[in-house]
């Protein structure tokens, strides 16, 4: 199948110190790598994918060579004018937690850096700090574009100290970015860090409050009631739910995980499931599809440590036949 869509994805390229949770060690540049590199796959010719960030002068270089094989990757908007990127180091405790470092960080993508994208079909932002896409970006994009918006809330849902620590932290003027996104993507601990009601008290170091399934559907509702479309909330290894409005009412819709035998590296899953969610939602406009294209590609990150782990629309459209059960369109 021949796709012709054009696909801007925001946030940072790390350079990444990862030690996983069985003790191995890998450097890579992850981030917004993850995502443009599976859309490129996927889309193949005819496609264009653009990369918006901004980088240290001393890894643009490396960080082109690492995208400049895929012919429809634009590398026109990396930037390192202002010699600033994202360093962090990882830590796995297990699959899934993880402590994390962070010792250099980027400069904000603002509207300037998307001016010239407003005929892009989706943007797909995922920034992995409070910092990095800025809000005014978020309105920008919204007011001049018809591009569907799918936004990953790891961004606003953590901060750095000045240490360098990477915490969580509430997502206090959640409701001031709402109305901007189309599709919002998150995990449990960040949609805990979103929600907040009174009978609720603000976690303290010894004491922190109940959250649980039960949270979801309210959450997702006042989400929808704000102005999004659509909130896809991660399960780990179970999967994920998909909340969206139809007819004046909020559907919940469990998609299951795509089975994996062998986790190998997890860093970046949740950027690859977001790239998923913009490519389902575009080709079928469909928020379950576009839910079950988000785990397979997740799914594909956790199969090793480069690139090489994502495949080519006929392989993932298999893989999708395989797993859910839908005929090939």
């Amino acid at each position: 199948m021949a796709f012709n869509y054009k696909i801007a994805v925001l946030g940072p390229i790390p350079r990444d110190h990862i030690t996983t949770y069985r003790g191995e060690v890998i450097e890579k540049f992850g981030g917004v790598n993850n995502p443009v590199i599976a859309l490129a796959k996927l889309l193949g010719e005819g496609s264009t994918v653009v990369p918006v960030t901004h980088v240290r002068k001393r890894d643009e270089q490396a960080i082109k060579d690492i995208l400049s094989p895929y012919p429809n990757i634009d590398l026109s908007h990396i930037d390192s004018s202002q010699d600033q990127g994202d360093v962090i180091r990882l830590r796995f405790i297990d699959k899934n937690r993880r402590l994390e470092k962070q010792s250099g960080f980027m400069n904000p993508i603002t509207p300037d850096d998307v001016k010239n994208l407003l005929d892009c079909d989706a943007f797909v932002i995922v920034p992995v700090t409070d910092f990095e896409v800025s809000l005014e970006t978020l309105k920008f994009i919204k007011n001049y574009s018809n591009a569907k918006i799918i936004f990953d809330a790891h961004g606003p849902t953590n901060t750095m100290t000045t240490l360098g620590d990477r915490l969580l932290k509430f997502w206090v003027d959640r409701d001031s970015w709402l109305p901007y996104i189309d599709i919002l993507k998150m995990n449990i601990e960040e949609a805990k860090c979103s929600w907040f009601r009174r009978r609720y008290k603000l976690p303290d170091l010894e004491n922190d409050y109940e959250f649980g399934r039960a949270d979801l559907p309210p959450f997702a509702k006042h989400c929808i009631d704000c102005g999004v479309k659509a909130v896809c909330i991660t399960l780990d290894e179970s999967g994920c739910v998909m909340y969206f409005g139809r007819e004046g009412r909020m559907r919940e819709k469990f998609v299951p995980a795509v089975p994996v035998k062998n986790v190998v590296d997890t860093a970046g899953c949740g950027d690859s499931f977001a790239g998923g969610l913009a490519f389902g939602y575009l080709l079928h406009d469909d928020f379950v599809k576009a839910a079950q294209y988000a785990n397979i590609l997740g799914a594909q990150r956790t199969q090793g440590s480069t690139f090489d782990v994502f495949k080519d629309y006929k392989t993932t459209e298999k893989m999708l036949h395989d797993v859910y059960g839908e005929e090939d369109k």
